[in-house]
């Protein structure tokens, strides 16, 4: 199934005021173009540094950059398409940061 992609402008924003992002996530963003997922497995396929987070939350953090910075999307695989939702961007200390403070991961931020 086609990936729709829900917050596209969260990282135009993001890669605006990252320039070290932009060669990275403009890849990111082509590959999702032509993405075609049945399962989240697929995703990790696509994305090999990518990693599904457990507990089932639907949401896939993907290593951007050389895992410079790090970005959670929540996945919802429909009945003709996969939306996959921006929830959060930042920098990989920023990342770590929200993990020890346990945070879920529900807004978009930088």
């Amino acid at each position: 199934m086609r990936v729709h992609l829900i917050r596209r402008e969260t990282i135009a924003e993001f890669m605006s005021i990252h320039a070290g992002s932009r060669a990275s996530l403009g890849d990111w963003l082509e590959k999702i173009r032509w993405a075609d997922w049945t399962e989240p497995g697929h995703i990790c396929r696509t994305f090999g540094t990518a990693d599904l987070l457990g507990n089932g939350s639907n949401r896939v953090v993907f290593n951007i950059s050389g895992n410079s910075y790090r970005m959670i999307c929540k996945y919802v695989f429909g009945e003709s398409q996969v939306h996959l939702f921006v929830c959060w961007i930042g920098s990989h200390a920023d990342y770590t940061s929200l993990c020890r403070r346990n945070e879920q991961f529900v807004v978009s931020r930088y």
